[in-house]
């Protein structure tokens, strides 16, 4: 059985709704467990928050896009993961990860970016989003990947929009699509580090 943990912030639910999503679509595969982990206002994990962490076969990072990055709250959780880091806990762990805002684009690359590089800092092997993008004429903004990415999962909720209404019902079936994706890879993974 390959473990999973979301481990995400959200400031207003949006990337609660797209963290949703993606454990969604990690259900659909067997073999597989996922838990969500939410970092809080204070950028804190719950209790036994790190414990999972550690006893995870992969790590799905979340985190909204405020200001070209991580909200800080989720800063603030990377930054005390120095201590696992220093302990080498999440080392060949496998890492996906994903983001919202309220743009188009918004710097949302910046985030996934961000997110890459702490899973590298962690010694990880990270998972991208494998699918290709809706970009063809005939496109429309509720096809799987409208948004184009490639290194992990974006999503766009309109900035006067409530979790009811954004992320849009596309981007929705895009982070499940990845969660699916994501376990099938932590599967394979596991398998092959037995």
């Amino acid at each position: 059985m390959a473990n999973l943990v979301i481990v995400y912030h959200s400031g207003y639910g949006h990337t609660q709704k797209q963290a949703e999503a993606v454990g969604e679509g990690v259900t659909t595969v067997s073999g597989t467990r996922v838990e969500v982990v939410a970092i809080n206002a204070e950028g804190d994990l719950p209790d036994g928050g790190w414990e999972k962490l550690a006893a995870a076969d992969c790590l799905i990072f979340g985190a909204p896009t405020y200001m070209g990055s991580v909200s800080w709250p989720f800063k603030k959780f990377a930054d005390a993961s120095s201590k696992p880091w220093f302990a080498q806990l999440w080392k060949d762990k496998l890492a996906a990860g994903f983001t919202n805002s309220a743009s188009m684009n918004g710097d949302k690359l910046s985030t996934l970016h961000y997110l890459f590089t702490l899973a590298m800092q962690h010694s990880m092997i990270w998972a991208g989003a494998g699918m290709l993008p809706a970009n063809s004429k005939a496109a429309q903004r509720n096809d799987l990947n409208y948004l184009g990415s490639f290194a992990g999962l974006m999503a766009q909720s309109p900035s006067d929009s409530t979790p009811d209404e954004g992320p849009l019902p596309g981007d929705l079936e895009t982070a499940k699509t990845f969660g699916k994706r994501i376990a099938e890879l932590a599967r394979r993974w596991k398998a092959s580090a037995a």
